[in-house]
């Protein structure tokens, strides 16, 4: 389907610099783009390409507008104004099918209108699926369950039994919600299993990554509030709570009761320690570990960076030799 600028502008509050009847069909980047497409630019050091883009239009903000050639949609933030262009360009496709004939679904759930159900899913009994729920192949949705409506769970992703999923949820391949957190208790030298009686309950407008897991609570609920954005391979412990609009990025994880507050963004491969609280707009840089509860909104950033072998080399020995200056240093001082 194409689309005039024009149309697309009025979307995102943007003003059509050019042609405003000229009409794109795809999105593309400033390199790669045809006369059908429209591509963005967000960063200035990138506004070489638009001398030689082929776009039949960029969207740019103010500062950028004077620097293309062809037409333009300006916006206060390009990336905001592309993202939910290209949504409109190229929406998500619905499966055809209503309740493919190979899923089991349980006498005793309920599913709402207009609900898409895939081959070989598995939906148990006492599920609720709202409307315009999908459901993609290979999918388990166990006993009690809910779903909320305009969710979609893609393919292969399990649900646990009591979990609450909101509206307009997207849970990517692979993900598991709602399993076992890892509670055990040491009796006697050996490990016995701590029954988790919670559930999960996930808000509105969260999005899932693949493989990411979201542990039951041993006796309250995990919850990810709304608009949470959980990347691929995340772990998240029992009973904890993500604050709304946090955004975490892969391979980070949670240990168990910790809250994390609103508006915070956790960097790739963040490991964040157990019973803490992190207040709300909290930033921590990758591959950061935090032990202690963060009581100021801020920046926070620990591990070492990648440096030359023999460098790292040499930094780790001088580490390991601290104390010992430490004290040396100690009984300098102590003499005088």
């Amino acid at each position: 389907m194409a689309w005039s600028l024009s149309q697309l502008a009025e979307k995102v509050g943007g003003i059509v610099q050019g042609d405003a009847t000229y009409q794109v069909t795809a999105v593309g980047t400033l390199v790669a783009a045809s006369q059908s497409d429209i591509s963005f630019l967000t960063n200035l050091k990138y506004k070489k390409h638009l001398a030689d883009t082929q776009a039949g239009a960029v969207i740019v903000n103010s500062d950028a507008a004077s620097f293309v050639k062809g037409n333009a949609i300006v916006v206060t933030d390009p990336h905001v104004a592309y993202a939910k262009i290209a949504a409109v360009i190229h929406p998500p496709i619905r499966p055809k099918y209503a309740i493919h004939p190979t899923a089991w679904v349980d006498p005793e759930s309920h599913c709402g209108d207009n609900v898409s159900i895939g081959p070989q899913v598995v939906i148990e009994a006492g599920v609720t699926l709202a409307n315009n729920v999908i459901i993609g192949a290979g999918c388990v949705v166990q006993r009690g369950s809910q779903i909320a409506a305009n969710t979609q769970l893609m393919a292969n992703v399990t649900v646990y039994h009591g979990v609450r999923i909101g509206e307009r949820v997207l849970v990517h391949s692979g993900a598991v919600i709602g399993a076992d957190g890892f509670g055990f208790a040491n009796d006697q030298g050996k490990w016995i299993k701590v029954p988790q009686l919670g559930g999960v309950q996930i808000g509105d407008d969260v999005e899932i990554g693949a493989n990411t897991c979201i542990d039951r609570g041993a006796i309250e609920d995990t919850i990810i509030e709304e608009g949470v954005k959980l990347d691929n391979q995340i772990q998240i412990a029992h009973n904890v709570t993500v604050g709304a609009h946090t955004v975490m990025a892969g391979t980070s994880g949670i240990a168990g009761s910790t809250e994390v507050g609103k508006h915070c963004i956790i960097g790739g491969g963040v490991a964040i320690n157990g019973h803490l609280k992190i207040v709300d707009k909290v930033v921590f840089t990758g591959m950061s570990m935090v032990t202690k509860s963060i009581k100021k909104p801020g920046v926070y950033s620990s591990g070492m960076p990648a440096e030359p072998s023999d460098k790292w080399q040499r930094n780790t020995i001088r580490y390991r030799q601290s104390e010992k200056l430490f004290e040396r240093v100690k009984q300098l001082e102590s003499k005088k």
